[in-house]
């Protein structure tokens, strides 16, 4: 068997486990044996298994990463000086997010990996994230920003993190939605008519008017004031 080969067994197989387990519930020795390969091989080709996890993330965001700066120049481009519309920006973000594992039909896998990012104490792996893709996640937050001026950026911080985890949640269940709207509403849901439905969701959630502040938070302002 090949080298490459052996890579791609490893990877393929990891990325499942990973997505269905989690990264400190699946072992080497899991994956190795799914994958009908030594532990010699997955400790020759990644060293530890820490990369590993950092290998099967670049799969997906290495082709996303280059997609979306691509995308965002044609968007800037287009508009120039003006502000790029927050609705183009989120349809952009999707659209880019659904080419990449459209390449592999992995949708689903990708979506919960990007989950378990953020909700596993893999802290190696958002560093690598950041120190790798943090410059188009920057670019976009910026354009975000831009095209939101009335949020004040810890409320745009929270906000896009809520939009990724809806989304993240949608897109990761997508099976059991579909499920959902076949036997209960006859409908056949595609994945692009999907986010056509969540687009206006997220849109709104980002434009919603600012919480009011609470009672507490309006007696110090107004101690404040006075002092």
């Amino acid at each position: 068997m090949a080298q490459t080969d052996t890579v791609t067994r490893i990877l393929d197989t990891a990325e499942v486990l990973f997505a269905e387990r989690g990264f400190a519930e699946t072992s080497l020795r899991t994956i190795t044996s799914k994958a009908r390969v030594n532990l010699a091989a997955v400790n020759y080709h990644f060293g530890s298994k820490k990369s590993l996890i950092q290998a099967v993330f670049s799969r997906y965001l290495d082709p996303f990463t280059e997609r979306f700066h691509r995308a965002l120049d044609e968007l800037q481009a287009r508009y120039g000086d003006e502000v790029i519309p927050l609705e183009e920006l989120l349809e952009t973000m999707a659209r880019s997010v659904l080419e990449v594992p459209a390449e592999r039909n992995s949708l689903k896998v990708f979506m919960r990996l990007l989950g378990l990012a953020y909700s596993q104490a893999q802290g190696h792996l958002r560093r690598y994230i950041q120190e790798e893709y943090g410059s188009v996640f920057t670019r976009f937050t910026e354009l975000v920003r831009q095209a939101t001026p009335g949020l004040p950026d810890a409320e745009r911080f929270w906000r896009l993190h809520f939009v990724l985890g809806t989304v993240i949640f949608t897109l990761s269940g997508l099976d059991a939605l579909r499920d959902i709207a076949e036997k209960d509403y006859g409908e056949h849901v595609t994945v692009r008519e999907l986010i056509r439905r969540l687009r206006p969701v997220v849109v709104a959630a980002m434009q919603a008017p600012l919480p009011a502040p609470q009672v507490g938070q309006v007696e110090q302002a107004d101690q404040a004031d006075q002092a």
